[in-house]
């Protein structure tokens, strides 16, 4: 007979009773020290971040970046659409005509504002979601929580919180203790496939 397959510990899980009890657990994991955790609930609880003592998102930062790379390429599209580089004119689509419209030159501020604008907020809008899905580690089609049975509640009305195992302060019995002396009910090891 063959011995049963082991699976890696992904961490402990514990239940809390309401999202009162959950943000005071999380304020007392964060005060314990722990880096490496989570919180899980039904529906976002205002202040959890701070509980959770979580800084400010990235995701600002891949916005940011996106708006200045759509306001560089609306500049450059502008200013150089009337010159004579052939990569230029065959992006632009050769739709080049040095035509002066009601006494606009090329490059007037006027016809270039709604330009600047799309640009800026097209590339805004994808740099947040590519951002978003690079950091949230989007998609995560299994996650080790998914193992464990209590967590089908996590939808319905269910509070916990699962501190890693691969947390520097984790340790099996002194976790579980812990977890249990917040408040945690049904306190189980999760398992990884």
């Amino acid at each position: 007979m063959s011995p049963a397959p082991q699976h890696r510990l992904y961490g402990f899980a514990a239940e809390f009773a309401s999202a009162a009890d959950l943000y005071h657990a999380a304020e007392k994991v964060r005060d314990k020290g722990f880096r490496r955790w989570d919180v899980h609930s039904p529906y976002p609880i205002h202040g959890m971040d701070d509980a959770m003592g979580l800084g400010r998102s990235r995701v600002s930062l891949f916005s940011l970046l996106g708006a200045a790379t759509g306001l560089s390429l609306a500049f450059l599209m502008i200013c150089l659409a009337g010159d004579d580089h052939g990569i230029v004119r065959a992006i632009m689509g050769n739709f080049n005509y040095p035509i002066i419209v009601a006494g606009k030159t090329p490059f007037d501020i006027e016809p270039s504002v709604p330009i600047f604008f799309e640009l800026t907020i097209l590339l805004t809008a994808f740099g947040t979601v590519f951002g978003l899905l690079a950091l949230g580690r989007i998609p995560q089609l299994h996650h080790p929580m998914f193992n464990w049975d209590r967590f089908d509640r996590v939808t319905d009305d269910g509070f916990f919180i699962a501190i890693r195992a691969d947390d520097a302060l984790f340790d099996e019995a002194e976790t579980r203790q812990f977890l249990e002396s917040i408040g945690g009910t049904g306190v189980s090891r999760v398992e990884e496939d």
